[in-house]
């Protein structure tokens, strides 16, 4: 028996989450739906026209809400990443502590610098937009890796945001090699279309020769495959992915379980925040896997979940709904 269903790896990141109109974009030279990074020059110039007092703040990054979820929904977690001795560092231990969720670090080991933090912009079309200034979580690295953790695991969950630097992508590959040497399977997500636009030769190098399981939504799909359609791009993740995922917003989502591919139906929702729902959806289904359910189920499940994500604000599930969405999957 494993201790952890999931060990996951990845940036950690204070989330400011906040409403704004698209002039506002236009205002301060903002990309709109995609993250970006900056330098902290220009996240405290943005932070100065923000209205701060109505920002939701919470303990976030791509891989940390799926493995909170994993915890939340009854399963066990553990997270490697790094925050600083600072505020933030301390709110972000205590927050992802309170969810449950298993880690290395203490507020006596944490290390000198300035936490992560991410901009997260949201329009009333529901779309959201990331700033992030990385910080400490920039230098995230082979020792930030918990290989005890990772061989008593069912699953690695590696975050392809790391992929952004060198240190990054070798912890990464790691991670990965561990994980394959001792029998735990590998699941890898890309996070956001910008990291396969632009990392796309990384992302090879890290896959290898495959991953057990490929979390990726249409136009990560496409632009990773270099197809313009959906039918022909998952024909070519096969030749990367022994399985995988490939999320479709407000059309579901489409699973290939190693032999066939399954069509996940969408539940009926009111968008108003898109933010966190691939990170819920990768979460819920993690755990359905790890939990003896089947991938059709844990698309339900995650389908469930990712649409109860999109029609509030944040990337989090309160633990209440979590149990209601679980009991639905098994009334």
């Amino acid at each position: 028996m494993k201790k952890y269903d999931v060990t996951g790896i990845g940036n950690a990141l204070v989330d400011i989450e906040f409403k704004v109109k698209d002039q506002f974009f236009l205002d301060n030279k903002v990309e709109k739906g995609l993250m970006t990074l900056v330098d902290e020059e220009r996240q405290n110039s943005l932070m100065e026209v923000i209205n701060t007092a109505e920002a939701k703040k919470q303990a976030g990054g791509s891989a940390a809400n799926s493995v909170v979820a994993v915890s939340q929904f009854g399963g066990n977690s553990y997270y490697c990443f790094r925050v600083a001795n600072d505020e933030l560092g301390h709110f972000y231990l205590k927050d992802l502590q309170d969810s449950g969720v298993d880690s290395a670090l203490t507020e006596s080991n944490l290390q000198e610098g300035i936490t992560g933090k991410c901009l997260v912009m949201v329009t009333e079309d529901s779309e959201r937009t990331m700033n992030t200034f990385l910080g400490i979580t920039q230098n995230f690295s082979v020792k930030d890796i918990n290989e005890s953790a990772i061989k008593d695991s069912k699953y690695l969950f590696i975050e392809g945001y790391l992929i952004t630097s060198e240190n990054g992508k070798t912890a990464m590959k790691q991670a990965k090699k561990v994980a394959e040497e001792n029998g735990v399977k590998v699941a890898l997500t890309f996070s956001d279309p910008a990291m396969v636009k632009y990392f796309r030769e990384p992302f090879d190098e890290v896959i290898g020769a495959s991953v057990d399981l490929l979390f990726a939504n249409e136009e990560e799909a496409m632009l990773f495959t270099g197809k313009d359609n959906l039918t022909e791009a998952r024909e070519e993740l096969k030749k990367v992915a022994k399985h995988f995922v490939i999320t479709q917003g407000k059309n579901g989502a489409m699973i290939f379980d190693g032999d066939t591919f399954i069509d996940i139906e969408p539940y009926p929702t009111t968008a108003i925040d898109s933010n966190g729902a691939g990170d819920m959806f990768a979460g819920a289904f993690l755990f359905g896997i790890t939990n003896g359910h089947s991938y059709a189920a844990s698309g339900k499940l995650a389908s469930m979940a990712s649409s109860k994500i999109v029609s509030q604000f944040g990337p989090r599930l309160k633990w209440h709904e979590a149990k209601e969405i679980l009991a639905r999957l098994n009334p």
